[in-house]
């Protein structure tokens, strides 16, 4: 990378608040009255409705608009093997993009593992949170394994970036 544009990248990361995305409210919390149906005791009826159907988690939640990108950092795009933190920057612009370009929100979440049935059982575990999972930058052969067993066992959609957006990519081309 030419020197002028990597100080200009690192000035741009870490000016002003570090990073690239932050977390904001999507409901006013300017009184008590706010308060209580925010949180205590108000948020009960919600949680009381998911109870009675989870499906109700995409009516009183963000979870509809959630997706999570999810890497262990084991084959970032030009940079290699960097692992999990050393990914975070590039889980952080992707989504940038999911917001900008979609008006999705995204959490970016780096795993520090590297083994395919651990690393599946805790992306799987994540399943309350997100109405989507995008893997992102996880080496072959073992992404294509992992992709495969989140499909059959999560019952959100799984989104393997480096196979089908490339197959898109392409497909879009002809």
């Amino acid at each position: 990378m030419e020197e002028t544009l990597r100080k200009a990248a690192l000035e741009y990361h870490e000016h002003g608040r570090p990073g690239k995305i932050s977390v904001t409210p999507t409901k006013q919390l300017s009184n008590q009255r706010d308060l209580a149906l925010a949180y205590s005791p108000g948020v009960a009826a919600a949680c009381e409705e998911i109870v009675i159907d989870p499906m109700n988690a995409f009516r009183f939640t963000g979870r509809g608009n959630l997706v999570g990108v999810i890497t262990n950092g084991t084959a970032v795009l030009g940079l290699g093997n960097i692992g999990a933190l050393a990914s975070k920057p590039v889980m952080e612009g992707k989504a940038v993009l999911f917001k900008k370009f979609a008006g999705i929100d995204v959490f970016d979440i780096e795993i520090n593992e590297t083994d395919p049935d651990k690393l599946v059982d805790i992306i799987a575990g994540l399943e309350p949170t997100f109405g989507g999972i995008n893997l992102e930058d996880i080496k072959a052969p073992e992404c294509f394994a992992v992709e495969r067993q989140l499909r059959e066992r999560m019952n959100i959609p799984v989104f393997h970036d480096d196979q089908h957006g490339t197959a898109i990519c392409v497909s879009s081309a002809f």
